[in-house]
This record gives structure tokens, C-alpha cells and sequence, in this order.
């Protein structure tokens, strides 16, 4: 049996029969491997307040995927649910009634750096790990206190930076990298706070949003990682480790990287896993010694290239859809699409 062959029928091997002592690729049959194809991964781009566009992109995705699998799947919605669109209330609503509707998916709701924001605000966020106040956080990005208005209303004073900021009332009236006008803050938090019933910046928000909605940002994950994950590539089919993080990985340590992502270090006042560009765009060096997928939204840009996913196609903008990717295929699935029933 050549290695490669050897590789992906031991991906199919459940954790104890890897650990028999005496299996091999010479002694493994095809008779016993328990699944007959690699399970569906799907992973959801980036919503942002979208409600109409991810019940299309859901109905979409039942319609391109074999019931039984799709019923099984494991869904990895990649963050970002809030802010810039009108119905951040009801994509919540949407999303933590999925466990109840399909109780034999996996769902993994990661945290993007808007929804981190969001729940800095209603002060849902683990303290910093070493005692310190969320205060120490701001003083390196003092500077830009007064442009972006950050939040001084109640409760401010113990606020995680990424709070105050989404929050406040920036003066700029127009985002000159994406020629747009800003909606109440740097974040565009303003159509969530309205979501809510409650005036951008206002802070009854956390009295105004559901303790259903709380949990469920409280519980947001800043990584996820899958083993065992099948990817069509042109090289053949792989058996890959998965990685998925909102934004990425950056150079260096990757396994000290992923111990403070677990964690959800709020020590750091802001997260480049969750929140940066240029440094999290490539995989990591050390990760390619085996196959390792990185999937993430934030972007804005749809990339498939390797192992390296990004899933962003709308990036909060009205005009643009919601995208999804379905491994191992890597057939993208937009709410636009036009399906037969």
C-alpha cells in the first residue's frame, strides 16, 4: 500500500482502532473501515446583521448536500454575525436555534472581532488572567481615543478596549479604505445597537439584549481545531488537521498562539488572530510540514488557494452574498445562488 493511499484510509479509522497496537497500513482492510466517504465540513463566512441572506445561504447548502450528510455535518460558522447589518437581533435568534433544529450537526460558533466587541460591551468577556483591570489595555491606543469618540457612558470604566471602541461615536463621517460612511462607530455598531430597540452608544443595550443572546456570545470560541478534515486538492484528495480562526495565524510560535486563543487571553487588548490583515493572511511555516488547513472569514475576499481558506465574499456589504465552502468538494455556496428545489 503506497503511503498516500495508507494516510487517508487512516483518517477514516475511529481514535481506538488507531490505537491498537498492531494496526498498520499492511493490516488494515477496506472492510473495516467504518465510513464509507470523509464527512462534510461546511464553513460559513462572515453574516454580519444579514438575516434574509443567511436563511438563504442555509437553504442553499440543504438543497446542494445529500440529506443524511448535510443532517450530520459539522458547521463551522467562522464569525462576525453583527454589526453593519439591520437584523444582528434575529441572525442570533437563527443561530442558537440551530442545536434544536438539527440536533445531529456539530456546531462550532467561532468569534470574530466584531462579535468580540459586542460582548466586551456587555461585559461578557473572561477577566485578564493576571489580575490586571481591562484599563491597562487602552494606554497603547490612547492616541486614538478622541477620533474614534470611544464609549465613556456607564460601565466604561472596567471596559475590554475593543468595547469602548465599538461603542463610541467616531468623528470621521466616512471610511476612506472601504468608501464607505461609518455607522455610528469605527465597528459600524450603530444597526446593532438599533437591532436591539436601543440608540447607538446607548447603554441599555445590555439591560435591551436577551440573556439567550448573551450565552451565546459569552460561549464563542476564538479558535477551533478538527482533525481528520478531507480536502479535494489538485494533488488528490488529503487528509488535513483544520485550524479555524477568524482572521489567522500569525508567524512565529503557533502552539503558544493557540494556548491563548483557548484561553481567550483578554490581556491583550487587540487579538491579530481575530482582528489582523496582512499578518494572518499565510499559513504559518511550521504547520506545512503536515497538511494543515486554515480557514477564516474577515477578509473580505474569497481565497482558495492551498490549504488556505478564506471565506468573506460580502464583507458586511449590502450588495455582496454570504459564502460558504463545503469540504472536501471546496464548492462554494453564496445565498445569490439560484438552486432547484
Amino acid at each position: 500500500m503506497l503511503e498516500g493511499e495508507w494516510i487517508k484510509e487512516f483518517c477514516y479509522l475511529d481514535p481506538v482502532q488507531r490505537l491498537e497496537p498492531n494496526r498498520n497500513p499492511e493490516n488494515v482492510s477496506m472492510s473495516e473501515l467504518p465510513n464509507p466517504k470523509p464527512r462534510v465540513v461546511i464553513c460559513v463566512g462572515d453574516i454580519h446583521g444579514f438575516v434574509t441572506k443567511l436563511k438563504n445561504l442555509w437553504s442553499n447548502l440543504e438543497r446542494s448536500i445529500d440529506q443524511s450528510e448535510f443532517e450530520t455535518a459539522t458547521v463551522i460558522f467562522l464569525g462576525d454575525y453583527c454589526d453593519r447589518g439591520p437584523d444582528t437581533r434575529h441572525v442570533i435568534d437563527f443561530l442558537v436555534e440551530l442545536p434544536s433544529r438539527y440536533p445531529r450537526q456539530k456546531h462550532v460558533f467561532l468569534s470574530g472581532n466584531h462579535d468580540l466587541a459586542f460582548a466586551a460591551f456587555l461585559h461578557l468577556l473572561p477577566p485578564p488572567p493576571d489580575g490586571s483591570p481591562f484599563s491597562d489595555g487602552w494606554k497603547e491606543y490612547a492616541a486614538s481615543e478622541e477620533r474614534e469618540g470611544w464609549f465613556n457612558g456607564e460601565g466604561f470604566e472596567n471596559m475590554y478596549l475593543q468595547g469602548r471602541r465599538w461603542s463610541g461615536k467616531i468623528k470621521d463621517k466616512i471610511n476612506t479604505v472601504k468608501k464607505t460612511e461609518y455607522q455610528g462607530s469605527i465597528y459600524d455598531a450603530g444597526p446593532t445597537f438599533e437591532s436591539y430597540g436601543v440608540p447607538h452608544g446607548s447603554a441599555d443595550l445590555v439591560k435591551a439584549v436577551p440573556e439567550e443572546h448573551k450565552k451565546f456570545l459569552a460561549d464563542l470560541v476564538w479558535v477551533h481545531e478538527e482533525d481528520d478534515v478531507f480536502i479535494n486538492t489538485e494533488d488528490g484528495d488529503k487528509c488535513c488537521k483544520l485550524i479555524a480562526v477568524h482572521a489567522g495565524l500569525e508567524k512565529g510560535d503557533v502552539k503558544e498562539q493557540l494556548k491563548l486563543l483557548k484561553a481567550r487571553n483578554t490581556r491583550v487588548p487587540k487579538v491579530e488572530a481575530l482582528s489582523g490583515r496582512r499578518s494572518v493572511w499565510d499559513i504559518p511555516e511550521e504547520l506545512t510540514a503536515s497538511p494543515t488547513i486554515i480557514v477564516s472569514g474577515h477578509h473580505g475576499k474569497l481565497h482558495t488557494k492551498g490549504l488556505r481558506l478564506i471565506i468573506d465574499e460580502g464583507g458586511g456589504f449590502k450588495d455582496r452574498p454570504v459564502a460558504a465552502i463545503i469540504l472536501p468538494s471546496q464548492k462554494v455556496i453564496r445565498d445569490t445562488d439560484v438552486l432547484a428545489k
